[in-house]
This record gives C-alpha cells, structure tokens and sequence, in this order.
C-alpha cells in the first residue's frame, strides 16, 4: 500500500488548529501610555544620575601618578642610545625625580605604560607558540610557523621563547627610592611576584619537565634567547630561581596582549610590612631609577612610571561615571520633550483640533 498522497489546494498547508499554531496562547501586552512612560524615563534619569555621582566620587577618591622618563631627566642620552639597534646591548642607566603630591593610603600598584604600542595587530598576536609557552619538548625544538620570522635565529637555532610578542617583551629595570626630609634615601619595596593571573601562572605556561639532576637550563639546551633579549629565557630572575623560564611573572604579564596602543601593565605591589610604608605611599619626593634598555623611538612611542591606588571599582577611570551622568541627561531631555508634546498635544490629540 503506498502512502496517501497529500491534498492540494488553497487549504492544504494551513497550520493545525491548536492555540500555539494559531497564536491563540495567554499573552501579556503592556499597554503604554503617558501616564506610565513618562514616570519610567523619569525614575530611569534619575537612577542613573545617582549611579554617575556615587561612581564619580569613588574615582575622585582613587589616587593616580604618571612618571613619564622616557626622555626626562638623564634619561634622555639612553633615548638617543637606543634610537641605534647596534647599541641595544650597551648598558645604559638613568633617573628621574617626582613628587608625590598626596599620601597613597592602602595597597599601592606600580605599572609601567606604554602608549602607540599596537599589542592588538593580528599578526603581531598570532605570532607566538603556546604549545611551546606550556613547555612541550618537542615545540620547544620546533617552533611554530606562526613565529616567523622570530622562530629561527641566523645559525638556524630555534628560539625560546619565539614570536614577535616575545621578542618585544618590556624589560627596562624600575627601582624607586624614597627622599624624606631628614636627607636619607629609602628604596621602596615591591612584591615583584603574584602579579601574573592564576590560570596564566598554573595552565598556560609551563616550564619543559625538570628534576634534581636535569635543571632548567639543561631543559632549554638547544634553544636560543630572542633577538632583543640581553639574557635567557632561564636566567630572567637572579633573585628567585622558582620565577625563571617560561613561569617568570614578567613574561607572563607581557604575553597577555592589550586591547588598545595605550595601556598600562602590572609590575610589582607596595610591601608595605616595612619602613614608612605600612600605611601606604607617603607624600613625598622620590627617585625613579632605570635600567633603561626597551626602545620607544622606532613607533614613536613614549615610557611611563604608573602609581595607582584600586578600590572595589577598579583603577582611575572616568568612563563609566561619565557614560552614566550623560545617559542620565539623555534620557532626561527625552522625557521633557515627550512630556511637552503630551501636555500640548493631548490626550488622543484632542488640542490639535482647530
């Protein structure tokens, strides 16, 4: 027996008659008029007029100083010295004197900034190997492609880590030392470790397997440090032998690319278990020292020391308060203008009649 054909005809493809295919279901359709609109653009304004303040007055509260030295103070021979990539490897070290207008009270974050330094060109981010940042041997030997052309280096060794955001990685050497007014010079201590995200430090990067009697720089035998490095992937911390190889905090940092070409990136926090700094970063004259070796010149670009208190909304950020206190305006130049039409207009345009 076959299958009975299907009737044709105008009626043959009308749905079924059940409430859902003949949207006969219970609906609730709200029923806007003036009387409920206006009050809600109203409330709406007002909320975020409220939101924006109470956001504005917490960032007037979050402490912020930017020390630009990329050219300041004697620093300015080490920025003509590394406008020359012959004289990358030349040592070259400098200061810069700041203010401290305004005690930092709580815990105080040091960054280093960056500006028109693109961290977010595709084929800049591409260019890494995080099979090889996990420490697998055999990437370790054989980069990826995607790291070329900082995969290989003239004798045709392969390097450690490889890829253009490794190559580039940030590595002037920042001390801060504190001028009191009694004459003396106190180096203000920083946690250097514990900066990197837990799942970055712990997942994503791993040193290649060692044991008491292979070390790491055993384990990175065969490898050569990038081209703009002055020393091995496995030598980057003298202090603390557990921060070296591809789990050092500073690279990890660094590998985690920013959105935008100015930004700012973690390098150490107050220690504030010493000296003057229990309560904070005291007002003050301070001395920025460098190591200065990272080149700003060829992207034109400029170097910052960044001191900065956090609170529960985050750094010193205007964006959010402002984007609320002109929503806030927004939506209440709206509900004026309706309620004006409304109040000429009238209900069902009955004061339009001529």
């Amino acid at each position: 027996m076959g299958k009975k054909q299907a009737g044709t005809g105008p009626l043959s493809r009308r749905p079924d008659n059940s409430a859902f295919k003949q949207q006969r279901l219970p609906a609730w359709s709200p029923s806007l008029t003036p009387q409920t609109v206006l009050p809600t653009f109203y409330i709406l304004s007002l909320v975020c007029l409220l939101l924006g303040i109470w956001l504005l007055i917490t960032v007037e509260y979050t402490y912020e100083l930017k020390v630009d030295y990329t050219d300041a103070g004697t620093c300015e021979q080490c920025f003509n010295l590394r406008k020359h990539a012959i004289d990358s490897s030349t040592p070259c070290k400098c200061t810069v004197s700041f203010h401290v207008p305004k005690t930092f009270p709580g815990d105080v974050f040091f960054y280093y900034g960056l500006r028109n330094f693109h961290q977010n060109l595709r084929r800049y981010m591409d260019s890494r190997d995080d099979a090889q940042m996990v420490g697998r041997k055999n990437n370790l030997k054989a980069p990826s492609s995607y790291c070329a052309p900082f995969d290989y280096d003239a004798n045709g060794k392969p390097i450690a880590p490889c890829g253009a955001v490794a190559n580039s990685m940030f590595n002037d050497s920042l001390t801060v030392m504190y001028n009191p007014t009694d004459g003396s010079k106190i180096q203000v201590p920083l946690y250097r470790k514990g900066i990197a995200w837990y799942t970055d430090k712990n997942v994503k990067f791993r040193n290649p397997p060692t044991n008491n009697t292979f070390s790491l720089q055993q384990a990175f035998e065969g490898t050569t440090r990038p081209l703009y490095w002055q020393r091995p992937v496995y030598e980057l911390d003298d202090i603390d032998s557990n921060n070296n190889g591809f789990i050092n905090d500073d690279l990890i940092v660094w590998m985690r690319e920013a959105a935008f070409p100015n930004f700012k990136k973690l390098y150490g926090v107050l220690n504030r278990a010493q000296g003057p700094f229990t309560e904070g970063l005291p007002a003050g004259n301070y001395t920025l020292s460098i190591n200065y070796n990272f080149p700003v010149e060829p992207f034109r670009g400029r170097k910052e020391l960044v001191i900065s208190m956090v609170t529960w909304f985050g750094g010193q950020n205007y964006f959010l308060p402002i984007a609320y206190l002109v929503t806030s305006g927004l939506i209440l130049v709206t509900a004026v203008v309706l309620t004006t039409v409304f109040v000429k207009v009238g209900k069902k345009g009955k004061n339009m009649e001529e």
